[in-house]
């Protein structure tokens, strides 16, 4: 299995990298708590066209390592960047999944775009979830630290019990199996305490409004309507408003986890994306 050093501070980061070697390139960049297989119903089509597709498990996530620091979104950022520097990547496409629009936005705003020709966010919680002046669309603090509270209490019984809404399960075509729903349940837990712990710590405090204007290059907002993590005009609502290239396109009745409801759409929409701009 391919690994990598962070730049940051040397801890082991696993990546994965399928299809062409010399096919376009797509950078996946995960949703908190899970690993690269969250990408399955998107890497392998793909990969399959002729795309290289890689992704990146985040520290303390997946197969990288088990580290107590590192979790605050430079360091997060550093650590993609570090994956584009160490594959030598050009004309990358970054796709987000919720917190990963974060470390893409600050990726770039942090290191430029010399690598990086367009993004697209996933279901994204960028630029964040918490209300602010900015933000009077976004939740309430004290229920964000509540939840987070709650998962460091029983982390088994918070992914459970927030699985219905995650995939929007009550809405019409949300069609996902139960045995499919345990697997993510289990995916989930192989975050590891600390880093879990870590996440919701810095999504809590997240807002990159101010760079979000700053993303000049083409941008593709994917966003469910139902979507209650990262409710639509509260995140990917936002960043359709502040940045200057953007294509907004909402999936009725989708929830957070519409790349896997809604799968053969979003990589339709992704590599049209991809090969239209």
């Amino acid at each position: 299995m391919p690994y990598f050093t962070s730049p940051v501070d040397g801890t082991r980061l696993h990546f994965v990298d399928h299809g062409p070697a010399e096919g376009p390139v797509v950078v996946f960049v995960n949703g908190a708590y899970l690993g690269t297989e969250m990408w399955e119903f998107q890497m392998l089509p793909l990969a399959a066209q002729g795309y290289r597709c890689v992704g990146l498990d985040r520290r303390g996530h997946g197969r990288s390592a088990d580290v107590w620091d590192g979790y605050g979104l430079d360091g997060l950022a550093d650590d993609l960047h570090g994956l584009l520097a160490h594959l030598d990547l050009s004309a990358v496409t970054l796709v987000g999944h919720s917190m990963g629009g974060l470390e893409i936005v600050r990726c770039l705003t942090r290191h430029g775009a010399g690598r990086v020709a367009r993004v697209a966010f996933v279901a994204g919680i960028a630029p964040g979830i918490v209300r602010s002046a900015d933000n009077p669309y976004g939740a309430d603090a004290a229920v964000v630290r509540a939840a987070n509270e709650a998962c460091r209490r029983d982390r088994a019984a918070f992914f459970t019990a927030s699985a219905d809404d995650y995939f929007a399960l009550g809405r019409p075509g949300n069609d996902v199996s139960g045995a499919y729903v345990q697997y993510v349940i289990g995916c989930c837990m192989t975050a590891t305490a600390r880093a879990t712990a870590a996440v919701q710590d810095m999504i809590a405090d997240a807002d990159v409004t101010p760079e979000v204007p700053k993303l000049d290059l083409p941008v593709l907002v994917v966003h469910g309507t139902h979507d209650t993590s990262a409710p639509l005009e509260a995140t990917g609502g936002r960043v359709a408003r502040l940045a200057p290239d953007v294509i907004l396109k909402p999936y009725e009745n989708a929830g957070h986890g519409l790349y896997v409801t809604h799968a053969d759409r979003l990589t339709e929409d992704l590599r049209e994306f991809m090969t239209a701009r």
